[in-house]
């Protein structure tokens, strides 16, 4: 188990957006325009209306989730009636984060964010695979 430096704080909102921006970055190009246009809310947990619809008791349990009409389901007639958004929630990654213990954050930000990106995308396991080498 990996000891906490004495006077260490746990990274904030704003450092868990930074992380997933970064990734944004990192994504291919045909990928990046497309997800830089999804609205990112970082918030320490799911509000209650989320986990009650999810039927999610633990909140902990809920580490990211995806917003909106996935790409492949959308048709350009429909008008949009609400952003986009993946929602992270700090908290439960800072969870897994230090339960793993053998993964950086900037990883575990990463592979969260793409996972909800694939809802948004229609990705398979398998496309998934070639943009997050840490695909379980």
């Amino acid at each position: 188990m990996t000891q906490t430096p004495p006077g260490a704080t746990a990274p904030d909102l704003a450092q868990i957006e930074q992380l997933a921006q970064d990734a944004i970055a990192a994504l291919p190009a045909p990928f990046r325009a497309a997800a830089m246009a999804i609205r990112l809310r970082i918030e320490d947990f799911a509000p209650d209306e989320i986990l009650d619809s999810m039927q999610i008791e633990d909140p902990f349990d809920l580490t990211g989730l995806y917003e909106g009409i996935p790409l492949t389901e959308k048709s350009i007639s429909d008008p949009p009636l609400q952003p986009d958004v993946i929602w992270l929630f700090r908290r439960p990654i800072l969870d897994e984060w230090l339960d793993r213990g053998n993964v950086s954050l900037q990883d575990l930000v990463s592979h969260v964010l793409v996972h909800e990106l694939a809802h948004h995308f229609g990705w398979s396991d398998a496309e998934i695979a070639r943009i997050d080498q840490w695909w379980e």
